[in-house]
């Protein structure tokens, strides 16, 4: 049975969640029903879509989102919190290690193929030396919980996490149809995501850059997280650019304006590192700069993500992370990885093809919820499928247990039910990593789905962390 976030199994109601519950009580359903479509209005109003594959029903969606919210203690805050950014910082500390002098590997802690041969791994970076030693300085991390004490990290979003708009427009939208909620509960800000960002990005800036000049690469406005990429840009008083408003020259990289061009020093990137700069990767690439890898490489500009952080949130290295956190920081993890059998290995592999009607099994380079299949969920049909495609790649999959995820509270149309959720928390790694108190929550709308992706017919709430 899946912990119920709000309810006691007496059916009482937890501490965090009672002067609210009190409050919903006291309303009627059709009120809840009248503020989440004023919900919608404004979502509509403001242009907050997503992006939808091989869906029939168009390519853009508008994103669900419910108005009951989710609500954590100080105390339950405290682990996600302090796990997450133990979590990160063992993720930074590995890939400057291993772009390095790969010292993980020869203690023999990650088979040094797993790492070498990643698709992710860039070679092109290999010594390249960071401010800070800093490679994720934006990171986004799924937890998801199955007791009042127990949480698991499912994956770790180390090249260009989205979702952190939809986390502060929640918010915003909360406040505008629920005033009195916040007047009479300690719920922490989050309003303040932009300006620590601007402040991370700024503290990674090369070094004797005094003012730096940030800005936010897009891929365009067909991209499915413009919105997100617009808006942060915005919020942070900062250059929104695409490929073509920059240029290399005399190894700097300058942005074309009005006044003519002008240095960039920082640039917070949403295209991923195919793209980036089509001297150095793919040819065809139209999204990026021409030589902008050369004067990363010479310490004159940085990204934001780094080149290369992809292979730390494949799901095969995912493993490893518990043995990061041993290694660089000689601490045990404060948030446990989801047990995972990587079906490369041959006893692992035997178990999970015999059992996958209980075991999620994914793509070790998957998002999004695609390249999944949830095994009590699953046809014989897509058993069978996905049984093929791991005996033709097994390398290309990790399996998991199903675990119950804990419930929320939902609006739905029988009215407030419980359905399941996870939480993306927002890490930001400059002078200091922290994390912003709440993050993305995502929840199934569907009855008995685990799969809460908004790809996936998801949505969202907004995440209230009550301060102590």
């Amino acid at each position: 049975m899946s912990f119920d976030e709000m309810r006691e199994a007496d059916k009482g109601v937890r501490e965090a969640y009672k002067a609210y519950g009190r409050w919903l009580e006291t309303v009627p359903t059709e009120r809840l029903i009248e503020k989440h479509q004023q919900a919608d209005l404004i979502f509509k109003r403001l242009g907050i879509t997503f992006a939808v594959y091989n869906n029939d029903e168009g390519s853009e969606r508008l994103i669900p989102f419910d108005i009951i919210p989710r609500i954590l203690d100080a105390n339950e805050w405290k682990i996600v919190g302090s796990g997450v950014c133990q979590r990160v910082r063992a993720i930074n500390a590995f890939l400057d290690d291993i772009y390095h002098e790969q010292h993980i590997l020869r203690a023999g802690r990650i088979p040094a193929d797993l790492v070498l041969n990643n698709p992710c791994f860039r070679p092109e970076v290999l010594g390249l030396d960071l401010p800070r030693n800093v490679y994720v300085h934006i990171a986004g991390i799924d937890v998801v919980r199955v007791s009042a004490t127990d949480f698991y990290v499912l994956e770790d979003n180390a090249r260009v996490p989205s979702g952190v708009s939809y986390m502060l427009e929640n918010r915003e939208t909360m406040m505008r149809l629920f005033p009195e909620l916040f007047a009479s509960h300690p719920v922490a800000p989050v309003n303040h995501y932009p300006e620590i960002l601007l402040r991370t990005l700024r503290s990674s800036a090369p070094p004797g850059v005094v003012e730096p000049t940030v800005v936010v690469l897009t891929p365009g406005f067909y991209n499915s997280a413009y919105f997100e990429h617009a808006f942060l840009a915005m919020q942070m008083g900062v250059d929104l650019v695409e490929g073509q408003d920059l240029f290399v020259e005399d190894d700097l990289v300058y942005m074309r304006t009005t006044d003519g061009p002008k240095r960039v020093d920082v640039i917070y990137r949403r295209i991923d590192d195919d793209f980036i700069d089509p001297l150095a990767f793919d040819a065809a690439s139209v999204l990026g700069v021409p030589g902008l890898l050369s004067v990363v490489r010479n310490g004159r500009v940085v990204l934001a993500n780094a080149i290369g952080t992809g292979v730390a949130d494949d799901k095969a290295i995912y493993c490893f992370v518990p043995d990061m956190i041993d290694f660089y920081l000689g601490e045990k993890p404060i948030i446990k990885n989801v047990p995972t059998f990587r079906l490369s290995n041959a006893e692992d592999r035997a178990y999970v093809l015999d059992n996958l009607e209980e075991l999620v099994v994914k793509e070790v380079g998957g998002s999004g919820g695609y390249g999944m299949l949830v095994g009590p969920a699953s046809t014989s049909e897509q058993r069978f499928d996905f049984r093929n495609k791991i005996l033709a790649d097994p390398d290309n999959f990790i399996a998991q247990p199903t675990l119950s995820l804990s419930t929320c509270p939902t609006l739905v149309e029988a009215g407030v039910a419980p359905r399941h959720v996870d939480l993306r928390p927002y890490v930001l790694t400059g002078e200091t990593t922290t994390v912003v108190p709440g993050g993305l929550t995502r929840v199934a709308l569907r009855e008995g789905s685990l799969v809460v992706n908004s790809s996936q017919g998801g949505g969202t709430k907004d995440t209230w962390v009550l301060e102590a």
